[in-house]
């Protein structure tokens, strides 16, 4: 089986003494992982970063049998970022979701090009901001969608709309800016809170239902965030 295609690295992991095995989301075929021969030379472990786009050849005996790589640097992405911490641990979070989200081998153009929407947001001084949505519609995509307009309730306090949702005479206060869809609000209190939100439906509705723990990369990234 030979095929063609662009994909985003999403992991690696050393594989006897010069090679990886990584794992890619490419257009056309998913989430694939091979074997990259030589990855430790010296001619590619320099752009072999998580989150670069590579041009690839995939070969394998058959579907059952792992394949290898041959790789070439489409964009060089995640190094433009080595010079700020917090949205380099971003990109390993957000790589390692979708590489724990995604089926193998199941291809999703719109997840494909929201991982190219990703580098773009990055870019803005409200880059927080912006990955909450990102974060959401990526749920959404692999059938987790939130959907938090349809379960909240309103009321106005001080003149001030607030959103909540009420459970078992618990009220439970939903930032705003999520509901209102106000992607530029910059209070870093309702941030937090909104990465929270994300963060506690992902744990309780996804991961702990299917046994999986938080990603190491997300919780880094959390907590690099709050500091």
């Amino acid at each position: 089986m030979f095929w063609a295609d662009h994909g985003f690295l999403l992991s690696k992991n050393k594989f006897g003494e010069n090679s990886l095995i990584a794992e890619f989301f490419t257009k056309k075929h998913g989430k694939v992982s091979g074997i990259i021969y030589g990855a430790t030379s010296k001619k590619i472990r320099n752009y072999l970063q998580i989150g670069n786009k590579f041009y690839l050849n995939y070969n394998s005996k058959s579907e059952n049998k792992l394949g290898y790589f041959k790789i070439e640097i489409e964009k060089i992405l995640t190094p433009r970022f080595f010079e700020e911490k917090k949205k380099l641990s971003c990109i390993v979070s957000s790589m390692s979701l979708i590489k724990l989200l995604t089926v193998d081998n199941q291809s999703n153009d719109n997840i494909f090009n929201l991982i190219d929407e990703f580098y773009l947001f990055l870019e803005n001084k409200n880059w927080v901001n912006k990955l909450i949505f990102w974060e959401l519609e990526l749920l959404k995509l692999v059938g987790y969608d939130l959907s938090l307009n349809s379960i909240v309730s309103e009321e106005t306090v001080d003149n001030k709309k607030l959103y909540f949702v009420a459970n078992d005479n618990e009220k439970k206060y939903i930032p705003s800016f999520l509901i209102e869809k106000n992607i530029d609000v910059v209070d870093f209190g309702q941030i937090l809170s909104g990465l929270k939100l994300v963060n506690d439906y992902l744990d309780k509705s996804i991961l702990k239902p299917n046994n999986i723990s938080q990603p190491k990369s997300r919780i880094e990234f959390l907590n690099m965030i709050k500091e």
